[in-house]
């Protein structure tokens, strides 16, 4: 059965100890331009903002297509939209309706007013940020706890904690296809090109099937533990795998194979975003700081420093900003008073 990544802890993910090298991982001579340049960047731009969002923790965080907007999802049930401005989130609305948790959001990927939240109360719901009204209600069969809307913007799919994952269509919100799997799956993905829809595992594996038909294509061994999240570079050269064994795989899309591996992080990798040029890759999990590579070597960037574990991290698609949201208690009050507060990296240090 597949668990919510927020809820994840060291024994869900079966945690082993620090990330252990892969053969194939290489170490590079020396920083690249890229990194030296990025680096002087965030010198001056390393601040961390946070800004209230929830009544408790934030389980997913997602900018939209045109960067103005920021959505989050929690385990108060709803969902918030801020708005950016200048170096700053505003907070627009609060979206409420779902009757559980809201475990994972996202956009449309190319209409900037419409999102998808995914709930433990067994349905879905597409948002209108124009009216912030709730334009469908799709029943499901579990408990909702991965989505993603397909690059064409035609399809949703929803996986829910059964292991079924149901593709909708986006216009008239039935459900097109329904597909149940007998291992635990733990996060979806269409790539790019919308032709093939990718499942990471329970067992370490990265299953590809093929997009509409859904037959099976391949499946790669990634890891030799419980295989957590999945995302796709924006450039269509790469996507890139977390787990249960702490290391982040990169792996080329037209091979499929591994090219290189990310071992800073000695906890289960439980999020991942590539920025917009597809050249840094963030990547998080119950370690205290998140993790910034540079794509091509592997290469430390910076490392984003936290008080507590993160469930989830989101480039924004413009601008080298990295938005995110951490197990954070109120410590000025009530240290087991969740914050849900969400937090917004790259700001000018002077701001």
């Amino acid at each position: 059965m597949a668990v919510p990544t927020a809820a994840m802890g060291p024994s869900a993910l079966g945690q082993s100890g620090p990330g252990t090298m892969a053969p194939w991982c290489s170490v590079s001579s020396g920083p690249s331009r890229y990194v030296l340049g990025m680096q002087e960047l965030f010198r001056g731009h390393s601040k961390t903002r946070e800004f209230p969002a929830h009544s408790a923790k934030v389980h997913s965080v997602a900018w939209s297509c045109d960067g103005r907007r920021l959505a989050s999802g929690s385990f108060d049930k709803t969902a918030s939209v801020f708005l950016l401005e200048k170096d700053r989130l505003v907070k627009e609305n609060n979206y409420r309706g779902h009757g559980d948790s809201v475990d994972q959001l996202c956009w449309h990927p190319s209409n900037p007013d419409l999102f998808v939240t995914a709930s433990g109360d067994k349905t879905i719901r597409i948002w209108d940020v124009r009216t912030t009204k709730c334009i469908a209600t799709v029943n499901t069969k579990g408990e909702n706890i991965n989505i993603c809307w397909s690059p064409d913007g035609q399809t949703i799919a929803v996986g829910n904690k059964d292991d079924v994952v149901t593709f909708i269509d986006a216009k008239t919100h039935r459900s097109k296809a329904e597909e149940q799997f007998k291992f635990e799956v733990n996060e979806i993905s269409w790539n790019n090109d919308n032709n093939m829809f990718f499942l990471t595992n329970g067992n370490g594996c990265i299953n590809i099937l093929s997009y509409p038909e859904l037959k099976p294509v391949q499946s790669i061994n990634a890891h030799p533990s419980n295989c957590i999240c999945i995302k796709f570079d924006p450039m269509g050269k790469y996507f890139a795998t977390g787990s249960a064994d702490a290391l982040v795989s990169l792996w080329d899309v037209d091979e499929l194979v591994c090219v290189r591996c990310f071992s800073r992080l000695d906890w289960p990798v439980r999020t991942l975003s590539f920025s917009h040029d597809g050249k840094m890759l963030a990547s998080a999990s119950e370690d205290h700081f998140i993790d910034i590579a540079e794509v091509e070597t592997g290469d430390k960037l910076w490392e984003v420093q936290c008080e507590s574990p993160t469930f989830t991290v989101a480039w924004h698609p413009k601008r080298p900003l990295l938005a995110f949201a951490c197990d954070d208690k109120d410590g000025k009050y009530d240290s087991s008073r969740e914050a849900g507060t969400v937090k917004l990296f790259g700001l000018p240090n002077d701001s």
